[in-house]
């Protein structure tokens, strides 16, 4: 009885190598594996990458099929591995670390060596027989890492962005829907930490509704506006050598048939290949709502401050007690969690923006930064606007009694009285209310500075949360 060897080998420019005969893996990836242990996450643990990584292998073979480049015995191995990977098989053979030196060709060659070697297999080969099927050769046919690469980094954030705008959405409506519910609550509205004005705890709320409706408007916009140019059949730098002339039109239609997008080939393919440009406006995209949504968390934080000592306008839902010595206490981990990730977010940007500017020439070879920041900061954000979401916003309540307390006890309201007392009066009573402790409504009434009637009407809620002509004296 014959038993199948324990290795394999394989060899490439710098020579022999053994392999567990079980890898999918070859000897490219080998070296790439042992070279960089940079970031401990490999490739594998970005499945929208991986997919589209298969996606962009797949619409290749196609395109050399019907170009008749590839015949149809390693075509159909080809594309049945890659439908394997697309449905989720085999990713823990992508097993590069997502910072690597050579522009990306250690990814490209991970995916092609674990596709050639399960296409071998389903010829009925072995792994490693690549006198049947080559990853260069077949896999990587009419490519080049420079353009297979950077199209699967736009395909593959083409899928990932799509749980961000599903979390985003679903957080715009919960915000908009606590507005609904505070909408008859006034309040003070503060401008650098002091009172200001009032306003209904439901207008607060709306404008950060707003505010991510706006982020999400932009992102669902700009995003596949963005990404959907690639340089796909451009090979090395751009200028398509190795490449049939017909080969990128029909290898891009396969793209968008079998991603599902419309993607379409970048006017210029040598500046595609080298410019990260929109890599960048992507980030700062991400960034920006990041940084909005760290902003909605620190106001969060400090309207529920207290439970007795502070503004306390609002309750956030107890996640876990607070601390390990004073009982009782209860934080905002929540949006403080979110305040993180915002900083993590920012300086991924940061990373990303040096990157981009690194290159030289016909090639940015920081392009495995860049993808890396990117797929971490869309796969943070959604994770982390789902959290503040259904742990946090979900479940705030309103404290009506203490919002009104505040505004009665607020010399802001005197804001209101300009228009009838005048600015000079209504500094006066102001300074008088800080200096006595009384309110700003006793001491116009003891004035007289105005009918009770009026006064009363001044100071109705719905007359100072919004434009209006001023009332009869």
């Amino acid at each position: 009885m014959t038993t199948a060897a324990a290795t394999r080998q394989e060899k490439d420019l710098l020579g022999v190598r053994e392999l567990d005969h079980t890898l999918y893996y070859g000897v490219q990836t080998l070296r790439a594996r042992e070279n960089f242990y940079l970031s401990g996450r490999c490739i594998g643990e970005y499945p929208d990458f991986i997919k589209a990584l298969a996606i962009v292998k797949h619409a290749a073979a196609n395109a050399n099929h019907r170009l008749g480049l590839l015949d149809s015995a390693r075509h159909g191995a080809i594309t049945k591995a890659c439908a394997e990977v697309i449905d989720g098989a085999f990713h823990d053979a992508f097993v590069v670390d997502m910072i690597q030196g050579g522009a990306g060709t250690s990814t490209n060659m991970n995916a092609n060596e674990v596709l050639a070697n399960r296409a071998l297999e389903h010829l009925g080969e072995q792994k490693g027989s690549y006198g049947r099927l080559h990853p260069n050769n077949d896999v990587n046919l009419s490519q080049s890492t420079n353009d297979a690469y950077p199209t699967a980094i736009r395909v593959g954030l083409l899928l990932a962005h799509l749980p961000l705008l599903e979390s985003l959405c679903h957080l715009a409506a919960t915000l908009a829907n606590k507005a609904q519910q505070f909408g008859g609550i006034l309040k003070m509205g503060r401008t650098q930490l002091q009172d200001a004005v009032p306003m209904t705890l439901g207008q607060e709320f709306q404008a950060m509704a707003d505010t991510v409706s706006a982020d999400l408007e932009q992102m669902r916009t700009l995003i596949p506006a963005t990404l959907c140019a690639v340089n796909l059949g451009g090979t090395a730098i751009g200028t398509g050598i190795n490449a049939d002339p017909r080969y990128q039109a029909i290898a891009i239609e396969e793209l968008a048939a079998l991603s599902g997008f419309p993607v379409r080939a970048a006017p210029n393919l040598i500046a595609a290949t080298s410019d990260m440009g929109d890599f960048v406006l992507l980030s700062g995209l991400v960034k920006r709502t990041a940084l909005r949504l760290s902003k909605i968390s620190n106001d969060l934080r400090l309207l529920s401050s207290g439970p007795r000592t502070g503004i306390a306008e609002i309750n956030l839902p107890a996640r876990q007690p607070g601390s390990s010595i004073m009982p009782g206490k209860v934080n905002p981990v929540i949006p403080e969690a979110m305040n993180q990730v915002a900083y993590e977010i920012a300086g991924n940007d940061a990373a990303l923006t040096l990157a981009a500017e690194a290159g030289q020439l016909q090639l940015n070879a920081m392009e495995p930064l860049i993808a890396y920041k990117l797929y971490d900061s869309i796969r943070l954000l959604s994770r982390a606007v789902r959290m503040l979401d259904r742990e946090c916003i979900e479940g705030i309540s309103a404290n009506p009694d203490r919002c009104s307390a505040l505004v009665h006890r607020s010399i802001g309201i005197v804001t209101a009285l300009n228009p009838y007392i005048g600015y000079e009066n209504a500094t006066r009573i102001a300074r008088l209310a800080q200096d006595t402790g009384r309110t700003v409504v006793e001491l116009v009434q003891s004035e007289q500075l105005l009918s009770n009637a009026l006064l009363a009407e001044i100071l109705r809620p719905e007359n100072m949360v919004a434009p209006r002509s001023p009332l009869t004296r």
